[in-house]
C-alpha cells in the first residue's frame, strides 16, 4: 500500500473546530499522482512505484520525454520514487489521490525551506552581538573560532556565516484536519516547509503512541 504522495503547498489559513477554537492549518493539494514505473523483485531487485506529480508542457528533456512515452502518461514536473514491501495489483497509468490519507490521523511533511542566502552568524545561529560603543570594532563581526596554537585549525561544523536556508526539513506527527478528496486538498494543523507553491513530500507518520507503546 502506498503511504505517502507528492503534493504542493498552497497557502496557510484558519478554521473553526467543533468547540469554536480557532485552529491554523496548512493548505496542501496532495496530489492526484500518476504511477509512471513499476520496480519489481524480478526486475529491479526490490519493489516500487515512481509517481509522477503535475504535468509539464515545456522544456522536457528527451531521456525524459522517451520515459513518460514508454508509460503513456503525460510528462510530470515532480517523479519520485516510493518503496513498498509489494506493489500489489497497481500498474504503470494508475492515479493515487489524496484519499490514502482518509483514515490516517497524523502525517509527516518534507519540503524545501526558503532560501535566505548568504547570512552572517548573529542572523543564521542567533549570536549575540558585540558592545556599540567606546571604539569597538566587533558590533557584527564573529568571535574566536579556534586557537592558533593548538589545535591550530577550525572544528568541523563551527557555528560560521554562510548559506541559510534551502534545505531539506521534514516536520513529524502533524495532525490531519481535513481531506478533500474531491478538490485533492489536504489541511494539516500547523505549518509546513518551503514556499506556497513549494513542493512537498506527504506519508504517514511512523510515530508510535506512548500509551500503545506501554501497552506492548
Amino acid at each position: 500500500m502506498i503511504d505517502r504522495i507528492i503534493g504542493k503547498k498552497i497557502r496557510m489559513t484558519q478554521i473553526f473546530a467543533e468547540d469554536g477554537k480557532i485552529v491554523p492549518v496548512t493548505v496542501l493539494q496532495a496530489g492526484p499522482c500518476e504511477v509512471v514505473q513499476v520496480k519489481s523483485e524480478d526486475t529491479d531487485k526490490y519493489c516500487a512505484v515512481q509517481l509522477g506529480f503535475e504535468d509539464k508542457k515545456r522544456n522536457v528533456s528527451k531521456p525524459l520525454a522517451g520515459h513518460f512515452k514508454k508509460a503513456g502518461v503525460d510528462a510530470k514536473r515532480v517523479l519520485r520514487e516510493v518503496r513498498l514491501d509489494d506493489v500489489g495489483d497497481l500498474k504503470v497509468g494508475d492515479r493515487v489521490g489524496v484519499e490514502i490519507f482518509k483514515e490516517i490521523e497524523r502525517v509527516d511533511v518534507s519540503g524545501i525551506t526558503k532560501g535566505k542566502g548568504f547570512q552572517g552568524q548573529i542572523r543564521r545561529h542567533n549570536f549575540a552581538r558585540g558592545p556599540g560603543s567606546h571604539g569597538s570594532k566587533n558590533v557584527r563581526r564573529s568571535g574566536s573560532i579556534g586557537c592558533s596554537a593548538t589545535p591550530a585549525r577550525v572544528f568541523k561544523n563551527t557555528k560560521m556565516a554562510g548559506q541559510m536556508g534551502n534545505v531539506t526539513r521534514t516536520i513529524k506527527n502533524l495532525e490531519v484536519v481535513e481531506v478533500d478528496a474531491e478538490n485533492n486538498l489536504l489541511l494539516v494543523k500547523g505549518s509546513v516547509p518551503g514556499p506556497n507553491g513549494g513542493h512537498v513530500i506527504v506519508r504517514r507518520t511512523n510515530i508510535i503512541k506512548k500509551s500503545q507503546s506501554n501497552n506492548d
